[in-house]
């Protein structure tokens, strides 16, 4: 069994939710020459399932890398990537606040996906799960969307919101799992950690 797993990720919402079940984990984040944002780019026509799923991919293997070339002792790597998806359209990170508002402004009102997947690296194995959930948005008045995004929430986060901060009195209803859409799914994540015979 192993003792504790090595989290490929900067998002400390994943960091907390691996930390809520009870798993034991050091940091691996991108080192400062890597550019991490490149793995998440677009290839036209692309459905966001797809998307996600080799976004993850991507993000596992240079993680894999990295680990070989840091000379840290072997343990099963996680990695993460959730996206926002209304129709095909997938959105991403904002670039800006013309950009996050442009999302809100989309989300507002209507039904979209939020799809996270999740793999762990143990061994040669690599185990993976895709879980996709469904939020439902109020309309959204504009002033609101105006002082989310001077508050600087939209920014670093899929679809230009967190759905544990001041943006959840427009969650009208949610369909699916709510750690999934902070970004990691908790029950999908234990079964593949469980495959990987890693102890918690």
């Amino acid at each position: 069994m192993h003792p504790f797993i090595y989290l490929a990720s900067q998002s400390p919402r994943r960091a907390q939710l691996l930390g809520q079940i009870g798993v034991k984990f050091e940091l691996l984040p991108p080192r400062p020459d890597e550019d991490a944002e490149a793995l998440e780019g677009h290839i036209t026509g692309e459905l966001p399932t797809a998307y996600v799923e080799r976004v993850t991919g991507a993000k596992l293997q240079a993680a894999r890398h990295r680990l070989r070339a840091s000379g840290l002792p072997a343990a099963p790597i996680l990695c993460s990537d959730t996206t926002v998806a209304l129709g095909r359209r997938i959105f991403g990170k904002p670039i800006d606040a013309a950009d996050a508002r442009e999302t809100l402004q989309r989300l507002s009102g209507k039904t979209h996906r939020v799809i996270t997947a999740v793999a762990v690296l143990a061994g040669t194995r690599t185990h993976i799960a895709t879980q996709t959930s469904h939020v439902s948005f109020g309309a959204i008045p504009t002033d609101t969307i105006e002082r989310y995004i001077a508050s600087g929430e939209p920014f670093g986060k899929a679809g230009a919101y967190a759905i544990q901060s001041a943006i959840a009195a427009w969650v009208e209803r949610i369909d699916g799992s709510y750690s999934s859409i902070m970004g990691l799914p908790l029950f999908e994540t234990a079964h593949l950690l469980r495959q990987a015979r890693v102890r918690f």
